[in-house]
């Protein structure tokens, strides 16, 4: 009986790194090229081939190059990179870096 509270006592303290590490708050990082706008989102193909849709607002910082550009300069076949927050089930874009070269009209 004392072994199965020492066993479920271990699982529980282990698990409270994997829990800590699991709150939203903290930045993911996003490259990709963008392949669809829809302002506020956008959906960018990252180079696994899968579609991840970001989300902007007020608060967002987009740059390309060192200039600080509106987020109506970001356009299909960008080659962006980003950092997110997770608000909502969204993928908020903090900072959206976008690539030097602006896709071919």
């Amino acid at each position: 009986m004392k072994n199965w509270i020492v066993v479920a006592l271990a699982a529980v303290v282990l698990s409270v790194p994997a829990l800590a590490l699991a709150h939203g708050g903290h930045l993911h990082k996003v490259l990709g090229t963008v392949t669809d706008v829809d302002y506020p989102h956008f959906d960018v193909q990252t180079a696994d081939k899968k579609t991840v849709t970001l989300m902007l607002d007020a608060s967002s910082k987009i740059t390309r190059g060192k200039a600080k550009v509106d987020d109506t300069d970001i356009k299909v076949g960008d080659r962006i990179s980003a950092e997110t927050e997770e608000k909502g089930g969204m993928a908020m874009v903090r900072t959206l870096k976008l690539g030097t070269v602006a896709p071919k009209k």
